[in-house]
């Protein structure tokens, strides 16, 4: 329960109880972690604030990450102030993600080019980004991570433009993992199995994909907060510090079923 004693890190994405992000911090918080979150704008603040409470957060910065000239800076500022109000950083937990809902219910074929921009700045540029700044402030080398799903590498209903954007992250994991080894910065992703978070209740269709993921993965079921916290409690603390480059999967080994068996599926 000290695995991560006398380590600090960010975290960027907590929406709510549900999320995975709060999963994480939860586990890194029972292994003695100093925790600082972020906010994207004043009406998760409250929200944020009341969370941050029980992991004793002392530290929550605003971030928005979406394009528009008032925000071009803002990954930079709050590293910044991350420097000057805490010191070094040991880790970093990237977990944003967004794309209009409405082009999630369609064909990937009808997606616009501005939520094509969109979608692939918030949820996978935005990770290089972070790492490029906060890579400054961890002179003790450290860890990265990111959060992707099994849409990336195979197709899921209405994931669509998702999908490809979860592609560009894991390959941004494997780049940023050579840029940045030489620093003794390590950079790894999650792929959690079907979960109801705020994120998943997004996408059409996704009560029929929690069930079938139920159905067919070989564990029969499908990850909880406390097992994808665990895993990246293990690619945050320096038990992986041999690990960089890895999508590491969290699915109860729905990535490898290829064809079902017959008994499990109606067709």
């Amino acid at each position: 329960m000290n695995l991560m004693k006398g380590k600090t890190g960010l975290i960027m994405g907590v929406a709510n109880e549900r999320s995975i992000a709060w999963g994480i911090a939860n586990q890194l918080h029972l292994n003695k972690a100093n925790i600082v979150l972020t906010y994207q704008n004043e009406s998760f603040k409250k929200r944020i604030k009341l969370l941050s409470e029980k992991i004793n957060c002392k530290n929550l910065y605003k971030c928005d990450v979406s394009l528009g000239p008032e925000n071009e800076n803002s990954i930079e500022n709050l590293i910044k102030n991350i420097k000057k109000d805490i010191g070094d950083l040991d880790f970093v937990v990237h977990a944003l993600a967004y794309s209009d809902k409405e082009e999630l219910k369609g064909k990937y074929v009808e997606t616009s080019r501005q939520n094509f921009l969109s979608t692939l700045d918030i949820s996978a540029y935005s990770f290089t980004r972070i790492s490029k700044s906060a890579s400054k402030i961890m002179t003790n080398g450290g860890s990265l991570l990111t959060l992707t799903y099994i849409g990336s590498n195979k197709t899921t209903p209405h994931y669509n433009v998702m999908g490809v954007a979860k592609a560009a992250l894991e390959t941004s994991v494997k780049y940023l993992s050579v840029d940045l080894g030489k620093k003794n910065i390590r950079v790894n992703a999650i792929s959690a199995g079907p979960m109801k978070t705020l994120a998943g209740a997004a996408i059409s269709g996704a009560r029929h994909v929690y069930r079938y993921s139920e159905k067919i993965a070989p564990l029969q079921k499908n990850p909880n907060l406390e097992q994808v916290g665990n895993a990246a409690l293990y690619l945050l603390s320096d038990i992986s510090s041999g690990v960089t480059g890895l999508t590491h999967y969290v699915d109860g080994g729905l990535k490898v079923v290829g064809i079902p068996n017959q008994d499990l599926v109606n067709i």
